[in-house]
């Protein structure tokens, strides 16, 4: 790196936009920008809203205090804000007239592209008087939205990173068309999400859509060797129906006559818990399924170091996080060959199922528990393998760094 290109890097100064942060479950992005920050980036924090459940861990707790709101108690202050870009940017305002369009069409709404339009107003004065000439949002949905418009009406460049798989449900809505034409650049965690953002957007976008790992700090992950006593199966997320935890009851039911010590460890909270409750009660495995809410990200490595194997029967994914925290310490998965998983998780470093069935998913659960500790720790050494050679957080800084640069330099 020569002198000007590391003259540059110090003083790079970049927007993270998110629609709510932090929140319990996006811990990769607290991650990415701590890793940017050690490049030396300065990032400033937005988030249109607060999350309103209570943060558990404490890196979490101290990044809600970085971070500027746009929305949650300063309406007064946007719609200030729009006003002002009325009388003195008229011009930027009819320039956002055809966006702000396009995503009423796609939505089916009115009412809130025009408060991603005010938002933008807001967001377009903060940027300037901090001067920063680049935002970046996380998923493809609201945050680029506004980002877009910020754009439209004369502020900074920027970029998005996709992830799925909610970005892709309706993805027409999300107007990726618009959103591309516009940005910068964006970033997809997987070739199936980068698939998916060509599919929507159009080929002509093909060369400014690139695919950079979600990555971890690999210094948080010490690998070992799978505990020789070990009975545990880690589950880690949200108790919702993308996630398919409903499963794991009917699954685990005619297993623990085998195996009377196999336990399946729920980490999380979400809306399918009752009924995950009530088929634990039905089907008599209190011994068997323990739910723990959510857990500070240390407590759930330690979970996980104690356990044979993870455990994630989605229906819906991008490429889950834990799937590669759990290879990172060594510890193979169960998963289902849905969206990006397959990109990374395979034989070699444990069990894919199709998503929805009970019977491959009490097959594999039944493989783990009859393979040897030996046999576990081999997967798991191959699973950290494949992380070390492309999921580390310096990989991605570096990707999004170079990223960064040519946007605010136009090589894009």
């Amino acid at each position: 790196m020569d002198a000007h290109t590391a003259q540059r890097r110090e003083i790079l100064k970049i927007g993270y936009l998110l629609n709510t942060y932090p929140v319990t479950s996006a811990t990769f992005i607290r991650r990415e920008i701590e890793a940017l920050e050690a490049r030396g980036v300065e990032i400033k924090r937005f988030s249109v809203r607060r999350w309103e459940q209570d943060l558990v861990d404490p890196r979490d707790i101290a990044e809600r205090d970085k971070t500027e709101y746009v929305l949650s108690g300063n309406a007064p202050q946007v719609i200030r804000s729009f006003l002002k870009e009325l009388v003195t940017n008229p011009v930027g305002i009819g320039r956002a007239i055809a966006p702000l369009r396009g995503l009423m069409k796609g939505t089916g709404e009115v009412i809130r592209p025009l408060a991603y339009l005010l938002e933008a107003a807001h967001l377009k004065q903060r940027c300037a008087a901090q001067e920063i000439r680049h935002l970046h949002c996380h998923f493809g949905s609201n945050a680029p939205a506004v980002a877009m418009l910020t754009r439209v009406l004369g502020g900074p460049s920027y970029s998005f990173t996709a992830h799925g798989p909610d970005e892709f449900v309706a993805p027409e809505q999300n107007r990726f068309d618009l959103k591309m034409r516009h940005a910068a650049f964006a970033i997809a965690i997987t070739h199936y999400a980068r698939m998916q953002i060509i599919r929507w957007a159009g080929i002509e976008h093909r060369d400014k859509v690139h695919v950079a790992h979600c990555g971890l700090d690999l210094t948080e992950f010490v690998p070992t060797d799978v505990p020789a006593n070990a009975q545990e199966l880690i589950c880690v997320g949200r108790l919702c129906p993308q996630k398919g935890q409903t499963l794991i009851p009917e699954a685990i039911a005619p297993l623990v006559g085998e195996f009377p010590d196999l336990k399946v460890v729920l980490i999380g909270e979400g809306e399918t818990r009752p009924l995950i409750e009530s088929e634990i009660k039905r089907l008599g495995l209190e011994n068997n399924i323990e739910l723990t809410g959510w857990m500070a990200n240390k407590e759930v490595l330690e979970r996980l170091k104690k356990g044979r194997a993870l455990l994630l029967p989605s229906f819906a994914e991008g490429l889950p996080i834990v799937i590669m925290e759990s290879l990172a310490l060594g510890r193979p998965a169960i998963s289902t060959y849905i969206a990006g998983i397959p990109e990374l998780l395979d034989r070699e470093c444990g069990w894919i199922i199709p998503a929805s069935s009970v019977e491959d998913l009490r097959k594999a659960i039944r493989d783990v528990m009859m393979s040897s500790p030996i046999q576990l720790t081999r997967l798991g050494r191959e699973g950290r393998r494949r992380i070390e050679e492309g999921h580390t957080i310096e990989q991605l800084a570096e990707q999004l760094h170079i990223q960064f640069e040519s946007a605010l330099t136009g090589a894009t």
